[in-house]
């Protein structure tokens, strides 16, 4: 009896280590993917064709997270020399902020944009930009960063080519 026990516990951990190592983790996830799922999700709401990684857009933004990493300031880059499209996301110490948490906080956005007007009816403080560059339809790549700053705080920065926001036109 001693033996079987012995057999089912070393089977049980077995089984634990192949899930433990085969499971995606529960922890925040900020994958390329990650980033591209959640935007194809919202353009997909208003009929915008899907977005794809570029491994340059997101270089530009892995160079300009870096820039950022020891004050986390929500400081716009101008869109380097290509002139990506931006969005930034700070998050304070004590989370680990992800690439839903940020994503998600621009998309939220949609309830500040009036299609039919193309204009933005945020209150004070608030604003749709973010929302429409996720949705602008004629951006085709991105490319997303995120680092830990030394303030214990969270930089994502998602860049967006070609960009979107002009003056006038819809993003969809």
């Amino acid at each position: 009896m001693a033996y079987s026990l012995k057999l089912a516990c070393l089977a049980l951990a077995f089984v634990s280590i192949v899930v433990a190592v085969t499971m995606p983790p529960c922890a925040a996830q900020n994958s390329p993917q990650d980033y591209v799922n959640l935007h194809n999700a919202a353009r997909a709401n208003v009929g915008v064709g899907p977005v794809s990684w570029d491994d340059n857009v997101a270089a530009y933004a892995e160079s300009y997270a870096a820039q950022r990493q020891g004050d986390c300031a929500r400081q716009h880059s101008g869109g380097g020399p290509n002139h990506y499209g931006e969005n930034l996301y700070w998050g304070g110490a004590g989370k680990a902020w992800s690439a839903s948490d940020a994503v998600e906080l621009w998309v939220a956005e949609k309830q500040y944009y009036d299609h039919a007007s193309n204009s933005c009816s945020a209150p004070a403080g608030q604003d749709c930009k973010h929302y429409t560059q996720v949705v602008w339809r004629d951006t085709t790549t991105i490319g997303c960063a995120r680092v830990n700053c030394n303030n214990g705080g969270v930089f994502i920065i998602c860049s967006y080519n070609p960009p979107g926001n002009v003056i006038g036109e819809s993003p969809y």
